[in-house]
């Protein structure tokens, strides 16, 4: 289906006034901000962590371990989430005073996902007597049985939903569990893990624990960063709660108070810590630091995080650099064989599937997910993409449009289809999950007959959603840094995007598939630029008009600044 672009609702008559620019206001509630209040990004407007079921619990049972010297070994995760999970983790416990602490995150490759029972027993032959999972072990149910038979008491920290049962964990903290009264449902692992260290530092600040041994109360502020990084690249709804820590996280960074990895991140990406946004972390740092995961081992990544040394931060920083663009050159080789597969099936107009569903043996476990999201894109349909596993098992990673909750439309086959589905869990956006090969025809059918079930033809529009035009006057550097302050801007609040009509002065390709443009709108010209079209339709010198979907950005090259549109959507247009 071709792409399209749509405005929002025209907002005639404002619920309410806000003390800001009347484009930044008409961004705000077109984006569902209802008050004042829910612009307050200070720490102090943060939800309580008294509304998180059981944390006072898991941090009493943290404060008892580190008050005894027990081994603590902190299991976390293979992406970018799970990275800064374990980082925090770490970094937090030996600020409020742990000596024994270390941990573990699981090799996608050997492993699989979470606090398996071969993990459970890593961790106790590593000594473990207390052990924190990190965006993992809401489903862990064998993994935390292994542990707790061999000894050791478990605190699952976590944020995926939870399935019909719950671990026998000693403590769990997950806003989604039931009777959690915590508002914000959408909080990433890595925000979960900075709230148990907030809750261990009270308990510490109540019995007086910290002085007592000498050692001064630490600001957790400084993990902010970490929790930033992780909360953005995650994909999580940014709601107020999650504003505030990205932008609390984003303002220390550009402060130049962020750790020697993040730096070192920022240096191979190209990326001016002075001036990024909260897209830096989901398109510059995580795939970098996600790279290690998928292609090697996530301990890399948290190395890198963890680097008290910028020099040390920067060897490793480049080595995820590396893994990087190796994953990009298997990302794009599996994206290709793909479509060649689409192409033999005849996806065309109408008989395009509601569910698109992907197998081959020799595709590569750890990039899948970026090509169900490339095929996801292109397609506009819930896309899972299968790699092959072993002893008969695949891998599935799956990314959805909005609108369908992918991890529910999975749980519906799962209740429909007792054990067609091995193991799964995610979100609404994105889950993973494992069937038996031989099963992959019949799974292909149910996905794509229930998927067609529960879209609707709204859904199913492939649009790019714009917040209007913009007059002169506002395609400005001025508005520009405007819209920027006025963030975080992401995941369901998303960076505002506008649509004009250009004139189209030049145009010329860059790289073979960057088509670089000089637009005139009225009596001014402006530099645009459109990311990764297609070349067989760009340039075109017949077109003298276009209609562009675009964002406003800052080209900042040899101390020179100069306003530029990013182009989300391109498409011939005749004069206005």
């Amino acid at each position: 289906m071709p792409k399209t672009i749509r405005r929002r609702p025209a907002l005639t008559n404002p619920v309410v006034n806000l003390p800001v620019d009347p484009l930044i206001q008409n961004l705000y509630l077109s984006r569902g901000v209802e008050s004042e209040q829910e612009l307050d990004m200070a720490l102090k407007a943060l939800h309580s962590p008294a509304l998180m079921k059981d944390l006072f619990s898991a941090a009493t049972l943290l404060f008892n371990a580190i008050n005894t010297g027990k081994r603590i070994i902190v299991v976390g995760d293979f992406d970018a989430d799970g990275a800064t999970s374990t980082a925090v983790m770490m970094e937090g416990l030996a600020l409020l005073g742990s000596e024994n602490h270390d941990y573990l995150v699981p090799n996608r490759f050997e492993y699989g996902y979470g606090l398996t029972p071969e993990i459970a027993q890593l961790a106790l032959a590593k000594g473990a007597q207390l052990l924190i999972t990190v965006d993992n072990g809401i489903s862990c149910t064998q993994g935390v049985k292994v542990a707790k038979d061999g000894g050791a008491q478990v605190i699952v920290t976590d944020h995926h939903l939870p399935g019909e049962s719950l671990p026998d964990a000693d403590a769990i903290v997950n806003p989604n569990q039931r009777d959690c009264e915590f508002p914000s449902k959408s909080i990433a692992g890595v925000g979960v893990a900075f709230y148990l260290l907030l809750a261990l530092r009270k308990k510490m600040r109540e019995d007086n624990w910290l002085q007592q041994r000498g050692l001064a109360e630490p600001n957790l502020a400084q993990l902010l960063d970490l929790v930033a990084l992780g909360t953005v690249a995650d994909v999580v709804t940014l709601d107020q709660n999650n504003r505030i820590l990205v932008s609390q996280g984003i303002k220390r960074i550009r402060s130049g108070l962020t750790r020697p990895g993040i730096s070192a991140l920022f240096e191979v990406a190209k990326k001016n810590p002075q001036r990024i946004q909260a897209s830096d972390f989901g398109f510059a740092l995580g795939p970098r630091l996600n790279a290690a995961g998928r292609l090697d081992d996530m301990a890399l990544g948290i190395q890198c995080l963890l680097a008290q040394d910028l020099n040390q931060a920067r060897v490793i920083a480049m080595e995820l650099d590396h893994l990087n663009k190796a994953r990009r050159e298997i990302e794009q080789g599996m994206q290709e064989e793909a479509e060649r597969v689409l192409t033999q099936l005849d996806f065309s107009g109408e008989s395009l599937p509601s569910g698109i569903a992907l197998y081959r043996d020799d595709w590569h476990q750890g990039v899948i997910g970026i090509v169900a999201g490339r095929i996801k894109e292109k397609y506009h349909r819930p896309t899972i993409v299968f790699a092959g596993g072993s002893d008969g098992e695949i891998k599935g990673s799956a990314r959805s449009i909005p609108g369908l909750h992918i991890r529910d439309l999975l749980e519906h086959i799962d209740s429909q289809h007792p054990g067609l589905i091995m193991k799964f869990g995610g979100h609404a956006m994105a889950a993973g999950l494992s069937i038996e090969e031989a099963d992959f025809a019949r799974f292909q059918t149910l996905f794509d007959q229930l998927a067609n079930q529960w879209l609707t033809q709204d859904m199913l529009e492939n649009s790019v959603l714009s917040d209007g035009p913009l007059s002169l006057p506002q395609m400005s550097e001025q508005h520009c840094e405007l819209i920027e302050s006025a963030g975080p801007w992401g995941q369901n609040f998303p960076e505002p995007i506008f649509d004009n009509i250009f004139e189209l002065v030049q145009q010329r390709l860059l790289s073979g598939k960057h088509l670089k443009m000089v637009l005139r709108f009225e009596d001014q010209v402006f530099d645009a630029i459109a990311f990764n079209i297609d070349p067989n339709i760009w340039p075109d010198e017949q077109i003298r008009f276009v209609h562009l979907a675009y964002k406003l950005d800052i080209n900042e090259f040899r101390g020179k600044r100069n306003l530029q549109l990013m182009v989300e959507h391109i498409e011939p247009a005749s004069a206005q």
